[in-house]
């Protein structure tokens, strides 16, 4: 569905925008890419590896709506990315983050419906459900945003939905580089914040093949969240450096000790799906119905039990030590 087509990515020249790149040139054949984020350096770089005849670099930032509005004319598709991701960051730097996670994604919304775009898929997180710090809670903001949009579209032929899952292997941020540095470094630990830590776990790759396959399945509305493993934090560490001893240093301002992607507050709403779950909206639609027992692939869901949470502690898959070990740690993904 991407070959011939024009594909916007806010927040492009990060971790999930490159790989999302790198797959849409190497399995498709889009008539256009385009980059959109503020960092002129990390475009710069990115030209470097990608640098085709369909690429196209916009400096920009989900702050400007009139930057956004021009960057989407003649978009087909639109993945929103850009946030400010970093949970200590957020919690000192609150306007900052809302002006980013939510003021942004009212443009991107804006932008999208003025430019007719078909289909736009936000990345959420898991520390948008039940948040507990700044940055789910404008993630939280965000997804309602998204979803909301379908139905202000009016005669626009525009749907958005999101895309929500858990800690993205090695990306910038996550805990691995933290790991590696102290074990690059030669530190006498591995600084652990609590023992009992659980974290999902996913690749940059099997988030990109999600985020691509939900543009075929996606009515519009929906939260889509994938079925992966958890993690221990502790055998994490033991994974990548079995020989240092784990330190705990404590819970970072904001951080949660378990995360959750399907709260039990909205398994009336949940569907659960072979691969995957999704969240129906809380809203009525003035356009359709509200029914997600099919998407549009013609895929069957099954209502959850009430009280069902997807959580990374009550998770029935975990990764092994040994399991861990099979992933490349020092690269992206």
């Amino acid at each position: 569905m991407f070959d011939n087509k024009t594909i916007l990515i806010t927040g492009g020249t990060g971790s999930f925008g490159k790989k999302y790149v790198k797959t849409l040139l190497t399995r498709y054949k889009p008539k256009k890419i385009i980059v959109f984020s503020r960092d002129e350096l990390k475009q710069f770089e990115m030209q470097q590896d990608y640098n085709t005849s369909c690429m196209r670099y916009f400096i920009g930032d989900v702050r400007d709506k009139d930057r956004l509005r021009r960057a989407m004319r003649g978009v087909d598709y639109v993945i929103h990315a850009a946030a400010l991701k970093q949970v200590p960051a957020a919690e000192y730097n609150p306007m900052e983050c809302i002006k980013t996670n939510i003021n942004g994604a009212e443009n991107v919304i804006d932008a999208a419906l003025d430019n007719d775009v078909s289909k736009v898929i936000a990345l959420s997180t898991d520390k948008a459900a039940n948040p507990i710090n700044l940055y789910g809670a404008t993630k939280l903001a965000s997804d309602k945003l998204f979803i909301a949009a379908n139905n202000i579209a009016g005669g626009h032929k525009t749907t958005f939905s999101v895309v929500r899952y858990g800690n993205v292997v090695c990306s910038r941020g996550s805990v691995v580089p933290v790991f590696q540095k102290f074990i690059d470094e030669k530190k006498d630990h591995i600084p652990i914040t609590h023992s009992d830590m659980t974290r999902f776990w996913i690749s940059l790759q099997q988030g990109v093949d999600f985020v691509l396959k939900n543009f075929e399945r996606m009515l519009g509305g929906e939260i889509f969240v994938p079925k992966i493993p958890s993690i221990r934090i502790t055998d994490l560490a033991t994974a990548m450096a079995p020989d240092l001893p784990q330190k705990v240093i404590g819970i970072r301002p904001g951080e949660k000790l378990h995360e959750v992607m399907c709260p039990s507050d909205l398994s009336y709403e949940t569907y659960e799906y072979d691969d995957h779950f999704v969240i129906a909206p809380g809203i009525n639609f003035s356009s359709r119905s509200n029914d997600f027992t099919y998407n549009a692939l013609g895929e069957k869901a099954t209502p959850v039990e009430i009280g069902f949470e997807y959580n990374s502690l009550k998770n029935s898959h975990y990764l092994s030590v040994e399991e861990i070990k099979k992933f490349n740690l020092r690269a992206l993904k």
